[in-house]
C-alpha cells in the first residue's frame, strides 16, 4: 500500500489522490499527517507539502488544494515532456510542477466556475479553456501524469499490486429526431410541407411526401442498420432518447406516439438507454422529471443515464439538477465545437462539487469526438474526418482510458447532408475496438 504524507487533509487533496491513485492507477493507498507514521513505514511512500522532511520521494505542493472557495488563479505554466503544465514548482520536487493541483484545477472544471463569455447556447466554449490555449485539449494529460507518477514511485519502490485497468470503448448515440418525417402528427407533417412548398423546396417536399405515404424510406430510420452494424463488431450501444415537450431545439416524435415507444423498448434490448434532457429543461426543473418519468414509464426501469441536449451544460448547476433526479452516470463533459478532452482526462471520475467542497455520487463520462463537431463545426470532408479521429483514440488507448464517441440516428442517413459519414462511423469503430 502507498503512503502519501500531507501536512494537512483537504476534501481536495484527498479527492485527487483517489482519482489519479485508486480510479487511474488501481492502487491502494492511504493519506497521513503524521511525520512519525509517515517515518516509521516501510513501504512505498511520498510526502506532498511544501518542503521535505528528510531525503524521501517529495512532490512539492501549491497551495491550491488546501484552499476553499472560487477564485481567480494564476497558476503559471512552463513547457515539460513537449506540453505545457501548470503550476510549476521552484523547489526540488519529483516532477517541476504540481501534477494534483493541475489535475483538480483542470478535473473540477474550475475555470467554468469563473466568470466567462458563453455561446448563442449558454455553453463554456472551448477557446477560453486552459487545454486549448495551452495546446494539449487533444490529450488526456491527467492520464499521462498519473503514469508519470506512477514510474517515478515504482522507480523507487518497486512494482505496487493494482487493481488490473483495460482500455474501453463506448459508442454513444442520441436520438433527437427519430424520424426525419413520419409519426410527427398531422399539424406537423402538414406545417412541413406547406414550409416546404413556400420555400420552392421541391425536393425536401417529395421527399416528405414519399416517405410519409411510405414511398420510401424516412431518411433517419437507420435503426436495421445499427442492428447489423453492432451485431458486426460484437459492440453494446448506449442511446440517449430526447423525450421533452416540442420546442424550437426540442422535436423529437412525441414521447405517446406507439411507434416512438416501440422504438425505445428496441434501443433497451440492443442496449443502454439514458435520457437525453432537452433543451427547455436547463431552465425548468420540473421538466427533467416529467421526461425520466416518460422514459422510465416506457421501458418499466428506472433512469440513472443522462446527456444533455444541445450539450447545454452550466457548473454546477446542471449536474446539482441530475443528482437531484437520481442520475448516476452523465455522458454531456465535451465540446460541441472542437474534439478533444473537456476535462483534460479520458476516464470515468466523479464530480467534484466546488460550491460545497464535496465529491459527489455523480459519475462523469468524458466524450472524445462527435460527429457534428467535425461536419457542421469544423466543416470536414468525410475522407479526412477519420485524419482527427485516429489521434485521440491512439491518445485514450495509450493510458487505457474510456474512449466514448457521439453520433446521432440522422448521421447514418447517407442522403444528401451525411452522405459518406457511414464509412466514417464504420472505420471509426475498428479503430476504436479494443
Amino acid at each position: 500500500m502507498l503512503l502519501i504524507y500531507t501536512h494537512k487533509l483537504t476534501s481536495r487533496n484527498q479527492y485527487t489522490f483517489k482519482l489519479i491513485f485508486g480510479d487511474i492507477l488501481g492502487w491502494r493507498f492511504r493519506v497521513t499527517t503524521s511525520t512519525e507514521e509517515f517515518s516509521n513505514y516501510d513501504g512505498p511512500k511520498f510526502t506532498y507539502c511544501r518542503c521535505a522532511i528528510e531525503d524521501e520521494l517529495f512532490f512539492c505542493a501549491r497551495e491550491f488544494l488546501f484552499e476553499t472557495g472560487i477564485v481567480v488563479q494564476e497558476p503559471g505554466n512552463i513547457r515539460w515532456n513537449g506540453n505545457k503544465v501548470l503550476f510549476p514548482v521552484a523547489r526540488k520536487s519529483a516532477l517541476p510542477f504540481d501534477p494534483f493541483a493541475a489535475t483538480f484545477l483542470l478535473v473540477s472544471r474550475y475555470e467554468e466556475y469563473l466568470p466567462h463569455l458563453k455561446d448563442q447556447h449558454g455553453r463554456f466554449t472551448p477557446s477560453q479553456s486552459l487545454a486549448f490555449q495551452y495546446g494539449f485539449l487533444q490529450k488526456p494529460v491527467v492520464n499521462h501524469w498519473a503514469l508519470e507518477i506512477k514510474k517515478i514511485v515504482e522507480a523507487r519502490f518497486g512494482k505496487l499490486q493494482a487493481r488490473e485497468k483495460k482500455y474501453s470503448f463506448i459508442p454513444t448515440i442520441d436520438i433527437d429526431n427519430a424520424w426525419a418525417f413520419r409519426h410527427k402528427g398531422f399539424i406537423r407533417i402538414g406545417g412541413g410541407m406547406i414550409s416546404d412548398l413556400a420555400g420552392f423546396n421541391l425536393t425536401g417536399f417529395k421527399e416528405r411526401f414519399k416517405s410519409v405515404f411510405r414511398m420510401a424510406e424516412d431518411p433517419y430510420d437507420t435503426y436495421d442498420y445499427q442492428v447489423k452494424l453492432f451485431d458486426r463488431y460484437g459492440i453494446e450501444p448506449m442511446y440517449f432518447i430526447l423525450l421533452g415537450d416540442y420546442a424550437t431545439y426540442d422535436k423529437n416524435v412525441p414521447y405517446q406516439n406507439k411507434h416512438m415507444q416501440s422504438l425505445i423498448k428496441f434501443m433497451g434490448d440492443l442496449g443502454q438507454v439514458g435520457i437525453h434532457p432537452s433543451y427547455a429543461s436547463n431552465e425548468d426543473k420540473s421538466r427533467l422529471r416529467r421526461e425520466i418519468m416518460r422514459l422510465s414509464g416506457i421501458l418499466h426501469q428506472e433512469i440513472h443515464l443522462s446527456r444533455q441536449h444541445f450539450l447545454k451544460l452550466s457548473i454546477p448547476e446542471t449536474y446539482q439538477t441530475l443528482i437531484e433526479h437520481d442520475i448516476t452516470d452523465d455522458f454531456t463533459m465535451g465540446y460541441a465545437d472542437l474534439p478533444g478532452f473537456r476535462a483534460s482526462i479520458c476516464s470515468p471520475f466523479f464530480f467534484y462539487d466546488l460550491d460545497l467542497e464535496i465529491e459527489t455520487s455523480l459519475k462523469l463520462h468524458p466524450f472524445a469526438i462527435m460527429d457534428g463537431t467535425l461536419k457542421d463545426y469544423m466543416n470536414i470532408a468525410p475522407e479526412q474526418a477519420m485524419e482527427v479521429i485516429y489521434p485521440l483514440i491512439d491518445e485514450v488507448k495509450s493510458v487505457q482510458g474510456e474512449f466514448i464517441s457521439v453520433w446521432h440516428n440522422e448521421s447514418f442517413a447517407e442522403n444528401e447532408r451525411w452522405k459518406g459519414w457511414r464509412t466514417v462511423y464504420e472505420q471509426h469503430i475498428e479503430a476504436a475496438l479494443p
